[in-house]
């Protein structure tokens, strides 16, 4: 690679790597690498944030190196709090599973899959002894385990540490082991999980790994790291009217993070960007939408991302009602007057849930033939033919 091609790989929608340097002595023997990435499938969809790592092992893999997807079907059971301030739950064999399954399936939309080695934890997990536990937790102390950031909030708010959370960075070290890996990827919540298994491999006789870190994507509401669970994210399987929509929903100052991250817009094109950001001579509205094709282009096609501008344009910015609405059948006579107007946002895909929905009609974001209506509007007074809205990107007309 030439200067220019290397530092857009060891640079860009890079948070850090240990040890730069190395590695790039390592990438320049042209020595076909094991890319680590491991994921628990504690949730089984994958958005925009995980795709800043899955992109970064894509250009390698282009490159000829190969990927090792580890499923931690056994780390998944123990639960990581991740950064967070309380225990992550366990989850069941069955629900480990269905949720890697959906997982793969989205995983392989970015990544390669023929140049990609999955294993499961299982593999190695499941002949270890209680000798070999014990044997693998002799090789650190837990002053070195209290200084992970998490954990050290927690016990100095005297908040429980369950044993089983202190393994979790021994288990996920041992995966680097059992596949050989020379490089993990993972984003900068995992700094320590992924060092311990660098220090991991120098102890039983390894080639240590290289750390690559990458940013946390801050999610649609530009504080807080995207996540499904905070209805902050968007879904690399969404349709594309709501990867456009949600795009164009994002904080003017985060369009430049997502561009840089999560896009192969050129970088001299980005310089440009940023340099018109800065002098306030662009039109953020002009870099959002380009941002929004961006995506959907990516995640579905060239098409889809027009037909998404063209639909964002008509029903966000004119406010007018799109023509092509789906149906919803509403229920009849006694039926229909027991419903609750949160009922059938939910029974109509206009909510994901009856506490999506009442927030909804309390920011009177729900219209009815774009009447603003509240929740004291009797479902008995909807009239077919009506269109019933529920943000600015969904619509059912009611039959």
């Amino acid at each position: 690679m030439d200067e220019k091609d290397r530092n857009r790989l060891i640079k860009r929608g890079v948070a850090e790597i240990i040890v730069e340097s190395e590695f790039v002595e390592l990438l320049d023997t042209g020595k076909p690498l094991r890319l680590k990435i491991g994921f628990d499938p504690s949730a089984p969809d994958i958005h925009v944030g995980h795709a800043v790592p899955l992109r970064k092992l894509r250009q390698l893999q282009d490159l000829g190196h190969k990927v090792v997807l580890i499923v931690g079907d056994w780390t998944a059971q123990i639960g990581d709090p991740s950064g967070k301030s309380q225990t992550r739950p366990m989850l069941t064999q069955a629900e480990v599973m269905a949720n890697a399954e959906t997982y793969m399936a989205q995983f392989f939309k970015i990544v390669d899959r023929e140049k990609t080695e999955t294993r499961f934890q299982s593999d190695w997990f499941g002949p270890f002894t209680l000798a070999d536990v014990i044997k693998l937790t002799s090789r650190f102390t837990v002053a070195q385990f209290l200084a992970r950031e998490d954990f050290s909030k927690r016990y100095k708010a005297n908040q429980p540490i369950a044993i089983t959370e202190l393994l979790y960075p021994l288990l996920q070290a041992y995966d680097s082991i059992a596949v050989k890996s020379d490089v993990e990827f993972g984003g900068t919540d995992q700094k320590f999980n992924i060092l311990v298994g660098r220090d991991l491999q120098g102890m039983m006789g390894h080639r240590p790994q290289h750390c690559f870190l990458m940013p946390l994507l801050p999610g649609t509401d530009g504080v807080q790291k995207m996540s499904k669970s905070l209805n902050n994210y968007i879904g690399i399987t969404e349709p594309a009217n709501d990867i456009y929509g949600k795009t164009m929903a994002l904080p003017d100052s985060m369009v430049l993070a997502y561009l840089e991250n999560v896009t192969d817009v050129p970088d001299d094109e980005l310089d440009e960007m940023k340099r018109a950001t800065e002098s306030q001579t662009g039109d953020p509205m002009e870099l959002k939408k380009r941002l929004a094709r961006e995506l959907v282009t990516q995640f579905h096609d060239a098409d889809a991302a027009k037909t998404a501008e063209q639909h964002f344009e008509r029903t966000v910015q004119r406010r007018e009602t799109p023509e092509d609405i789906p149906a919803f059948e509403l229920s009849t006579g006694a039926e229909l007057n027991s419903k609750r107007l949160s009922d059938i946002l939910v029974n109509a895909g206009l909510a994901s849930s009856s506490a999506e929905a009442k927030r909804l009609i309390d920011q009177g974001a729900v219209r009815v033939n774009d009447e603003p209506v509240n929740a004291n509007v009797a479902a008995s007074t909807l009239e077919s033919g009506a269109v019933l809205r529920a943000g600015r990107r969904r619509f059912v007309r009611l039959v």
